[in-house]
């Protein structure tokens, strides 16, 4: 007979739900953040979901920032934590190898190089020759290299759970186990009423770290979690008698050709895989409707040697010791993945209710995550960005597809888990998921494409090229090296069409809509006719997203964000909506995402092009060949205005911008007449030496122009950082207060004082990616690639590409302000290798903006 549940407070100011690691990390992170009004609710053990079954394993070799940094304070936590609580938490720091075989795993590894030196993570290359002296048991014959990161471990997942949940008791939090939460209510004023087995909590802030019942609890809100929970499976074999003899404890070795890891389990050994094909999910909603049984424990699945044996006999080709042994234990069970694999951590949609969710290696993330969720929700921001973990960057998938949705790419996610996560690696499964008219002509015309929020967009060309319609990926260049220069070539000397369809487009309408946005926004909103650039701050001063507003009337208002920002920036125009001169305001927002899409046209012929497609008649049934004569003059339609027009008959919202540089146009319409518009441009524009272009391309061209993009601008750095004092207006006499001004101009006092300076400036660099040999030997910048200053590292890059028209590299990377001065000489460790880097101090293209004003 299960025990009675344990009883809860009438009111907590947080209550988790979940007790597994990620769950205990954020009570003891809040704990030691200054909140202990807190509840965690376990429906049964803590740890019984999938935290128990864990291999409990930690690595520094990672390929971001965030997961970098966090990692390290795992390890130095798991280190800490017995002394600090007196709970057991048995932390191994055996070291570990990730090995490599081919050269791109090389480059993949070489690459981390950089950054663990500017985090301060001990990580080398070393040979074959220095693993096999470390790992005297490991066939080395075939491997090239590996790193090694000599402060990795393990550690026993049950302890390291219980010892912060011991500090977290200490410091006041509590905990109620056996006590399963039935159902979640927001009542009118905000709060929260949790109720449990044991009774009903009232709550400021809810948290969802339910791990394997994610999706269940979130839709006690309303909510869904795409994630499936795959099946992973360790073995542990009988004692190796070698293994016992030696002094110290062997390396985990973490290798692809297995698809797991390899490591000394006491005095046996022990081999996970994570097969690369056929994957299975635990409790489909084929036959769990529901999703899994809320009565469940310690869940565990029977061994399915079919699906692992290919790799664990090449695991024993790796570890011939092991393969005489017997099988001690099989540990089969349940682990989320998420459809990219990473966790979804933070605001959900519904205020105050959070996610801490889709966690696939939570004692390796769980105590980072943890600390940076409190850090938000203590003090409204976080040290290290989780921008690629928004909770809400899944708002594509409808409640009722979440969970079909959610099992069949995060398995195919689970089966790229050993797979090198090469740059533009794409991954196939569900796609195209959102359709429209433009994805057949494209493919029909050799497109091979990438995906964003859901949507298809047109990645390169290789059919235009004469190459097979399949994509190409490396560290290095690779076959669409130069079918992208000729796409911009394209763009820079003709007229070519690119898919703009996947962005975030709102309207916002009604005669309060410049109030209501003049007090969301950094800049002021233009008149009508016109378009500008501005920015949401978080009421802490940092960057929320970046946002095009254009005045189509005077009481219109059209908005185009990132596309995967779509339910964050709703969420954020809805929290922080305003009061107009002290009433409710007469506006509403509009997301009109899935209603339009957008055709863009650039280069110097584009004006020709529209006018050929272009009238002024009344919208209805044509080719858009005649009708009217519409002036697309300069000076009847500049730059950065807007106006409605008929393109082959169809209505448009024409916006006079451009993210190429180029004199173009973007055409946003109905999404089921994009492909009318597309037919009418491309046949007009034959003679013109029309041309497709793709995401490459676009990456190129807008570098050259030294335009930023999302990744460029986290939410872990304010506007002053990032270099966007033209666009944040805190003294402009036209400009009211908005969001963030105040924490804006505090912060940015205390950096003028010196009190507390700014620790990065967003710079744009030009890089010689083709040191170390011309053409295919190139490596281009890619995030987090670290730069140097004298031989130390200062600085990580965000973003870049090679520029075509001026012939480099390009990147932007966030430095320690010192060595942001425009000349400043540098290097930048790209996959591995220093190449020479100087700060520019405008546009590589055109900087005077000349070619878009023509």
């Amino acid at each position: 007979m299960a025990p009675p549940p344990q009883p809860v407070p009438e009111s907590a100011r947080v209550v988790i739900v979940g007790g597994g690691i990620t769950g205990a990390s954020l009570l003891y992170h809040l704990a030691r953040e200054g909140w202990t009004d807190t509840l965690l609710v376990e429906k049964a053990e803590l740890t019984s979901g999938s935290t128990w079954h864990a291999a409990g394993q930690v690595t520094h070799s990672v390929s971001s920032y965030t997961l970098a940094a966090s990692r390290r304070y795992a390890c130095e936590l798991y280190a800490s934590l017995e002394d600090e609580t007196g709970v057991a938490t048995t932390w191994h720091p055996c070291g570990s190898f990730r090995v490599a075989y081919e050269p791109v795993e090389v480059d993949w590894l070489r690459g981390q190089l950089g950054l663990a030196d500017y985090v301060g993570t001990e990580m080398e290359w070393v040979d074959k020759g220095f693993i096999a002296e470390h790992h005297p048991f490991y066939d080395v014959e075939h491997l090239l290299g590996a790193v090694w990161t000599p402060n990795d471990g393990h550690v026993d997942p049950s302890g390291a759970t219980n010892a912060m949940i011991a500090g977290a008791r200490a410091a006041g939090a509590t905990v109620s186990r056996r006590n399963r939460v039935t159902a979640i209510d927001r009542r009118a004023d905000g709060a929260f009423a949790v109720h449990t087995e044991a009774g009903t909590v009232m709550a400021e802030h809810v948290v969802n770290a339910a791990g394997c019942y994610a999706n269940e609890v979130a839709a006690m809100v309303g909510l869904s979690v795409p994630m499936a929970n795959a099946l992973h499976t360790y073995l542990v074999t009988e004692p190796v008698p070698e293994f016992a003899a030696l002094d110290r404890e062997l390396p985990v070795v973490r290798d692809d050709y297995l698809s797991g890891y390899v490591r000394q389990e006491q005095e046996a050994g022990l081999i996970g895989i994570y097969e690369q094909a056929d994957a299975e999910a635990a409790w489909p909603e084929t036959s769990h409707p529901t999703g899994p049984d809320w009565a469940l424990e310690n869940p565990l699945f029977p061994a399915d040697y079919d699906r692992i044996g290919f790799w664990l006999a090449r695991a024993f080709e790796r570890v011939p010791i092991l393969e005489p042994l017997g099988i001690k234990q099989v540990i089969r069970g349940a682990i989320a993945h998420t459809p990219d694999g990473e966790p979804l951590v933070g605001p959900s949609g519904v205020p105050n209710f959070w996610q801490l969710v889709g966690v696939q290696v939570g004692i390796a993330d769980g105590p980072g995550l943890g600390r940076e969720l409190a850090r938000w929700m203590v003090h409204g921001q976080t040290d290290l960005s989780l921008r690629g973990y928004d909770a809400r960057r899944f708002g594509f998938v409808p409640p009722d597809d979440a969970r079909r949705y959610g099992r069949i790419k995060g398995c195919e996610d689970y089966e790229y888990r050993h797979q090198t996560p090469i740059p533009g690696l794409e991954h196939p499964a569900e796609r195209p998921y959102r359709r429209h008219p433009l994805i057949e002509r494209f493919a029909d015309r050799g497109a091979v494409f990438t995906q964003v929020y859901g949507w298809e967009r047109p990645k390169w060309f290789p059919g235009a090229a004469g190459l097979p319609q399949e994509d190409v990926v490396a560290y290095r260049r690779t076959d669409w090296f130069e079918p992208v220069r000729e796409e911009c070539r394209a763009v820079r000397e003709r007229v070519a069409i690119l898919d703009s369809t996947a962005f975030a487009k709102f309207d916002l309408v009604g005669p309060d809509a410049v109030a209501v946005l003049d007090r969301l926004t950094t800049n002021t909103v233009p008149a009508v006719g016109r378009i500008g650039l501005s920015y949401l701050l978080t009421p802490t001063g940092r960057i929320e997203s970046e946002l095009t507003v254009t005045r189509l009337a005077e009481d219109h208002l059209y908005l185009v964000s990132a596309a995967v920002g779509e339910v964050k920036d709703r969420e954020f125009v809805e929290t922080n909506w305003p009061l107009v001169d002290g009433r409710g305001a007469d506006a509403e927002l509009r997301v009109v995402s899935e209603d339009l899409g957008v055709v863009t046209i650039a280069g110097p012929s584009s004006r020709e092009l529209l006018a050929r497609c272009a009238d002024g008649g009344a919208a209805g049934p044509g080719d858009g060949q005649g009708g009217d004569t519409v002036d697309l003059s300069n000076e009847a339609f500049r730059w950065l205005r807007a106006r409605r027009l008929r393109v082959a008959g169809v209505e448009v919202r024409a916006l006079r911008v451009g993210f190429v540089g180029e004199l173009g146009w973007e055409l946003h319409a109905p999404v089921a007449d994009l492909g009318r518009i597309y037919d009418a441009l491309w046949g007009a524009g034959q003679d013109l030496g029309i041309a497709n272009a793709g995401n490459h391309a676009l990456d190129s061209l807008r570098m050259e122009k030294g335009y930023r993009i999302s990744r460029d601008l986290t939410h872990d750095v304010g506007p002053d950082e990032a270099g966007l004092g033209p666009f944040v207006k805190t003294d402009h006499p036209d400009k009211g207060d908005f969001v963030g001004r105040e924490a804006l101009l505090a912060r940015r006092a205390e950096a003028q004082s010196g009190a507390r300076p700014y620790r990065w400036a967003l710079a744009y660099l030009a890089v010689d990616t083709d040191t170390g040999g011309a053409g295919r030997n190139g490596a281009e910048v890619h995030g987090s690639d670290t730069v140097y200053a004298d031989g130390r590292p200062v600085g990580l890059v965000t973003t870049g590409a090679y520029g075509y028209t001026v012939g480099h590299g390009l990147a932007f990377a966030y430095l320690s302000p010192e060595h942001a001065a425009p000349g400043t000489e540098l290097e930048v460790r790209v996959v591995g290798e220093f190449r020479p880097a100087r700060v520019l101090g405008e546009p590589a293209y055109d900087p005077s903006s000349s070619r878009l004003r023509m």
